[in-house]
């Protein structure tokens, strides 16, 4: 069956669905990452977004359970340049595309996929739409300009737990450590669960206040998507967490609502980060790390002594991480815990422990 990509400034990109055969439209970003395709599809932090993937060939090991970021594919679509049907990979369970059709989420391929990447770095990640059908109509870019986009859009209380759950083993652990779900991937709780936290997830819109009466050690700030700004109820929670000097760890969208709470703003980039070989230097050591990311919103600000930044992007010079001096806070830009991408940041999370461990001594 034939498939559509379409812009929303006309352009129109024919090829063939290798998904469920349906339409949907969103925000168009591409990852770098070489790998990691089931991880990139059912990362929260892709909500409404159409992910382009960079690597020619996917598809190549097939779908596996271990590999899933969230109980579902996130994202609203997936484009890439060739599709490969046999994968060949012991641990593989099914193709790719039957998870997507599994999860009724069109993919389109044989897309140029290093023009509309090109595209995208000229002009910004647009709304567009794929459209599975046996001939171009009109009424697929009216789909798409209805599209209301990223900007201003709370996604985090979307793809939020429903409930509280505990994750891991609690058995013996030292510490309580209360996790805010904004869209919270599956490996950034085993990594906390094995750096000895006893893990307790939490619904986006929970109050802080009423989080403590449990009795928690630390706060984490998960990823998630959307716009960081819109997430009101998540500033006002982490200014409890701030004014109570609980430990504070946030990644991603969650870094970016701690600089919102201290006073600094979020911008909407252009294209954004996404993949798994993103340089990031400490501004204390000087080492550079290669890291994962995934995001389309950044936080503004300039160091100071009572707000230093830690961590920037050699790439841009953008904002990767913030702290408060005298405070108990580790928060980076981009992703620790990878699936897919680089180890080289998995140390934070040992590292927040030891700053809990050492915050409780004191």
């Amino acid at each position: 069956m034939k498939a559509f990509l379409v812009l929303e400034n006309g352009d129109v990109y024919e090829g063939e669905s290798f998904g469920y055969e349906t339409h949907s439209v969103g925000e168009i970003v591409f990852n770098t990452s070489m790998a990691g395709y089931q991880e990139i599809l059912t990362d929260p932090s892709y909500a409404n977004q159409i992910v382009t993937l960079t690597y020619p060939m996917i598809g190549n090991y097939g779908i596996h359970p271990e590999n899933m970021e969230s109980g579902k594919i996130q994202a609203a679509g997936m484009i890439v340049k060739e599709y490969v049907d046999r994968p060949s990979n012991f641990k593989a369970q099914k193709t790719l595309s039957q998870f997507l059709k599994d999860y009724k989420i069109p993919g389109i391929q044989g897309i140029d996929t290093r023009k509309l990447t090109r595209f995208i770095r000229t002009n910004g990640a647009p709304n567009g739409g794929i459209f599975v059908a046996n001939e171009y109509s009109d009424s697929f870019l009216a789909q798409v300009k209805k599209f209301p986009g990223i900007a201003d859009a709370d996604l985090a209380k979307v793809v939020t737990t429903d409930k509280k759950y505990e994750f891991g083993s609690n058995a013996g652990k030292k510490y309580k450590l209360a996790v805010y779900d904004y869209g919270v991937k599956t490996n950034i709780l085993r990594l906390l669960d094995a750096a000895g936290f006893a893990v307790s997830v939490y619904p986006a819109q929970t109050p802080a206040s009423e989080i403590m009466k449990d009795g928690v050690d630390a706060f984490f700030l998960s990823n998630g998507p959307g716009d960081p700004a819109a997430c009101t109820y998540a500033i006002d929670s982490t200014k409890a967490i701030l004014e109570n000097n609980y430990p504070l760890f946030g990644i991603c969208l969650g870094h970016q609502i701690i600089g919102l709470t201290l006073g600094k703003k979020t911008e909407k980039m252009k294209f954004g980060h996404r993949g798994g070989n993103q340089p990031v230097k400490s501004l204390e050591t000087g080492k550079v790390e290669i890291t994962s990311q995934n995001h389309g919103f950044a936080v503004v600000a300039e160091s100071s002594e009572k707000e230093p930044i830690s961590f920037i992007n050699l790439n841009d010079d953008t904002v990767e991480g913030i702290l408060k001096s005298g405070y108990p806070l580790l928060s980076v830009q981009y992703h620790p815990e990878s699936s897919p991408g680089p180890n080289d940041s998995r140390y934070l999370f040992q590292k927040f422990y030891d700053l809990v461990d050492s915050t409780k001594k004191k």
